[in-house]
């Protein structure tokens, strides 16, 4: 069975992921159920950010800091172009409120760690750069994806932005949690290092709970009832379209800055991805309950789209690669 999905580009987790939603439209979490629910969630988010924070090393950050114009090129992408697409989708008319929130809301997310950095190696691209763009666009994240949301997601049918409340709960749910790890990093980075496949466990089993948690409440809420197979098509179709200008821009503006190849590799595959790991558990903080479901649907489908793109051009640019060192 995995062997069928790696020949079909399909990511694991994202079957998992759409397990966990056909889990919740079937059985969704209710009364007591929810809040223990919500509250396993609540602390798998939190070690979570923790975990990433102690992952990042002061090398990586010195290191990064070396190569600045690569780096504020990838976060421009991630922070400046990505969201102004997604003010264009915001207004067309042919989608309801509550994905028009989940479609803008994918464009203010966070470049993917793991998937970029292994896309970039495959692609023979420059994997410490990848490293450190990665790391840097997941930790500006988590300060501009809130600040966004609060711009950028408000007025009618998109939800009220962000309370003093939202605010507390996004210091201590993510970034008290993210410094607390980082600064204990000398001590304990090396253990979280060498235990990969546990933080792989914690990383998809957050996600899997914040899924489950959001989805069971949109279902409660009558979500399926809001939401049509012609809905996720149109999603689709938007998610594909987004992703291609997105690749187009960044292969352009590699050339336009002089990059030598290996760092445009590392532009176009840090810079037109969104963060699944980050999407979820900053939409369990930065929206309602009922909405966060719906708000998910857009990242959830761009994440496979991007997943199966990236891995054919990572393998052609290797091929290319290999050809030209013969």
């Amino acid at each position: 069975m995995t062997a069928l999905f790696t020949r079909l580009r399909i990511d694991g987790f994202i079957v998992l992921l759409v397990g966990t939603v056909l889990l919740a439209s079937l059985l969704p979490a209710r009364g007591i159920g929810a809040t223990i629910t919500g509250g396993a969630a609540d602390a798998g988010i939190v070690l979570l950010f923790f975990l990433h924070g102690a992952r990042l090393s002061r090398q990586a950050v010195v290191d990064g800091a070396r190569h600045w114009r690569l780096h504020l090129t990838t976060m421009a992408v991630t922070f400046v172009l990505f969201p102004l697409l997604g003010l264009a989708i915001w207004s067309l008319p042919v989608l309801t409120p509550p994905l028009r929130t989940g479609m803008l809301f994918l464009t203010l997310l966070p470049s993917t760690v793991q998937s970029s950095i292994a896309f970039t190696a495959m692609a023979r691209g420059n994997v410490a750069g990848a490293v450190c763009s990665a790391a840097f666009s997941n930790l500006a994240g988590i300060v501009l994806t809130p600040l966004l949301v609060a711009l950028l997601i408000g007025g009618p049918g998109a939800g009220d932005g962000i309370s003093g409340g939202a605010v507390l709960t996004i210091v201590v749910q993510l970034l008290l949690p993210f410094v607390a790890g980082h600064l204990l990093q000398p001590y304990i980075g090396g253990w979280v290092a060498r235990r990969k496949r546990m933080l792989t466990v914690v990383d998809r089993g957050s996600v899997l709970l914040v899924v489950y948690a959001a989805f069971s409440a949109a279902v409660v809420e009558g979500l399926w009832g809001r939401v049509s197979a012609a809905d996720l098509l149109l999603i689709a179709g938007l998610s594909l379209a987004l992703l291609a200008v997105v690749m187009g821009a960044t292969a352009l503006l590699g050339r336009l800055f002089g990059f030598v190849r290996e760092d445009r590799i590392v532009l176009q595959f840090c810079g037109s991805k969104k963060s699944l790991a980050s999407g979820v558990p900053m939409a369990g903080v930065l929206f309602a309950a009922p909405e966060i479901g719906t708000v998910l649907l857009p990242v959830m489908i761009f994440h496979q789209l991007q997943l199966m793109v990236c891995a054919v051009l990572a393998g052609r640019y290797g091929r290319q690669a290999e050809a030209s060192a013969d």
